[in-house]
């Protein structure tokens, strides 16, 4: 068996395009993956296929980034054939391949429907081998997450006067991040607290919240009337849409509503300049937040799987 880049050889891309996406895992088509290569979010270098001798597609695996990114930061589409034998072996060698020569182990994204568990159409086992490969090259960290979604027929709520809010400084908000990791229920939060400390996560998070789409210049402060801090609201957006992109109450403030009021302030920013769809995730575990995105009429539209390398203490 051959793993090749699309760098590897002129047919390799158009042999990876014409790829026939079968199983009951959604995979991207050709005309979308053509539009993200076009965008630079697809690279041929970023696109793997497994062939056997005879030149036969078998499997193929495509990794996504920004379009100003160095190295590909999630895979987003992996396939293999329905008729291989061994569907993890032949996925776990492309991976291997890919990792290689990115010398990264970027992270795993799977978008599944919220039955995939109980679906009759082998969705649950079309999952198993996806994770059983990318837990031997590396990806043995699981998160599962819900991605909701806001169209303008939810309305929005009307301020209440609960809270105010206000531009920062950087200072300012690394302080918000900091208290806001303080037992907090993402899980990703709690991993990487077991590895750094909590300012350096803040640093990490405010690194990539400025690197996202959208603008420092929306990032807000939320503050009682007598001007306590009560949390943060960070509206962002992604190469396709606006989102949610951070929000969070500080300790002493939880439990007493005030999440509903930040998330109403991000919801009401992004439609009043126009937003016809605004996402968001939480992870599975985190009852609260999900219920705030349901109460704000957010909608859950799918599971997102996320298979990442486990950080070494």
């Amino acid at each position: 068996m051959y793993f090749r880049a699309a760098t590897a050889d002129p047919t390799v891309l158009d042999r990876a395009l014409a790829y026939p996406a079968d199983g009951p895992v959604p995979a991207f088509t050709p005309e979308k993956i053509r539009e993200e290569l076009a965008a630079g979010r697809m690279r041929p270098e970023w696109t793997w296929i497994a062939e056997d001798e005879n030149g036969e597609v078998l499997a193929r695996a495509l990794w996504w980034g920004r379009a100003d990114s160095e190295r590909p930061n999630a895979l987003d589409c992996l396939q293999v054939r329905g008729s291989a034998p061994d569907p993890a072996a032949v996925a776990a060698g492309l991976l291997a391949a890919g990792h290689e020569a990115f010398g990264v182990l970027p992270e795993y994204n799977l978008s599944l429907p919220r039955d995939w568990r109980t679906s009759a159409d082998g969705m649950a086992d079309a999952v198993a081998w996806r994770r059983k490969a990318a837990a031997s090259t590396g990806l043995v960290r699981e998160i599962e997450r819900l991605r909701f979604e806001w169209t303008p027929a939810a309305g929005t709520a009307e301020p209440t006067g609960r809270l105010e809010f206000r531009e920062g400084t950087d200072e300012e908000f690394l302080d918000a991040f900091v208290r806001l990791s303080q037992g907090s229920l993402d899980l990703h939060t709690q991993n990487e607290l077991r590895t750094i400390d909590a300012e350096e996560l803040a640093r990490d998070d405010m690194e990539f919240y400025t690197d996202c789409p959208g603008e420092r210049s929306w990032w807000r402060l939320a503050h009682l009337p007598d001007g306590t801090l009560a949390g943060l609201a960070i509206p962002s957006a992604t190469p396709y849409h606006r989102n949610v992109g951070y929000l969070g109450v500080v300790p002493e403030q939880r439990g007493k509503g005030l999440i509903d009021e930040i998330l109403a302030e991000i919801t009401r920013f992004h439609a009043a300049e126009g937003a016809e769809r605004i996402t968001a995730t939480t992870d599975t575990v985190n009852a609260p937040m999900a219920a705030a995105f349901t109460r704000a009429g957010y909608e859950v539209t799918e599971i997102r799987l996320i298979l990442e390398p486990a950080k070494e203490a």
